[in-house]
């Protein structure tokens, strides 16, 4: 008896998944090689019946990843692609003009400095340059942190009306620490404060003993696209270091800003379009 044949029908089931996914990549591929490709050439480069390769091209134009030339009947790929790939390289647009003054940023202030987007209803972590202090906080990079009990989130909040913010967050909100705000009311106020001053703080929201001071990225219609923070130990941040850190880390998100396009018509944060 065959493998195939013994394999549990969940297993089957997730090969054939996982089968699907690849032959729809390699249709992405394929278009992007060739321009444009009917259903018969690209069934015969997959290697699999017109019918199939048939009805993973159609899942694929639902999503609008390709479509269909109405003049020849071929495929090519649709502007969806250009949807992903724009939200791609706006990110790597942020890392790649904040990373030279995150990096001057962490070592004047010797703590950490993280770049942050939201993402799937939390701040998603894309960079962090480490300060020269003994003790560093933890790593990010990559992980989905609440956005209502971070400096970052908050920061990230800050470019949403009330509505969207109820919206991004998940109720109930949970209380990591004795100070996180735990109710949308009070999220909002904290929202609205920051949008007034243009930076937040949180101190030992997340956990006791860590601080982090965050503001806003804005591209150049002024959306906010990011956030900018340094965090480190709270014993360190004292009313006059944190002073001097809210100043610094609002300068560094504001040049971050005027990279991508923003202009500011003076440094308290009126935008004015590119």
């Amino acid at each position: 008896m065959s493998n195939e044949a013994t394999r549990p029908a969940g297993a089957k089931a997730v090969t054939s998944a996982v089968q699907s996914v690849d032959r729809a990549l390699a249709i992405l591929e394929i278009l992007a090689h060739d321009g444009e490709s009917g259903v018969t050439e690209i069934a015969a480069q997959l290697e699999v019946h017109k019918s199939t390769a048939f009805r993973l091209i159609a899942t694929l134009e639902r999503r609008g990843l390709v479509e269909q030339n109405d003049d020849r009947g071929k495929y090519r790929l649709g502007v969806g692609i250009l949807r992903l790939a724009g939200a791609t390289t706006a990110r790597l647009d942020v890392v790649q003009e904040a990373r030279p003054l995150a990096r001057a940023l962490a070592a004047a202030t010797r703590e950490t400095v993280n770049i942050a987007v939201l993402s799937e209803g939390a701040a998603l972590y894309l960079d962090q340059i480490a300060g020269g202090s003994s003790l560093q906080s933890h790593n990010w990079v990559g992980q989905r942190i609440p956005l209502h009990a971070t400096a970052n989130g908050k920061a990230l909040l800050s470019g949403l009306d009330p509505a969207e913010i109820g919206a991004a967050v998940s109720t109930p909100l949970r209380a990591y620490t004795d100070t996180t705000v735990t109710t949308v009311k009070a999220l909002l106020t904290d929202v609205a404060a920051v949008r007034e001053a243009g930076y937040a703080i949180a101190m030992d929201e997340l956990e006791h003993g860590l601080t982090a001071v965050a503001a806003p990225v804005r591209n150049a219609h002024g959306d906010v696209i990011a956030s900018l923070s340094v965090s480190g130990p709270t014993f360190r941040f004292d009313e006059e270091r944190l002073s001097e850190t809210v100043r610094s880390v609002v300068e560094t998100a504001q040049e971050v800003s005027e990279r991508l396009g923003w202009r500011a018509r003076d440094r308290g944060g009126v935008a004015e379009n590119a």
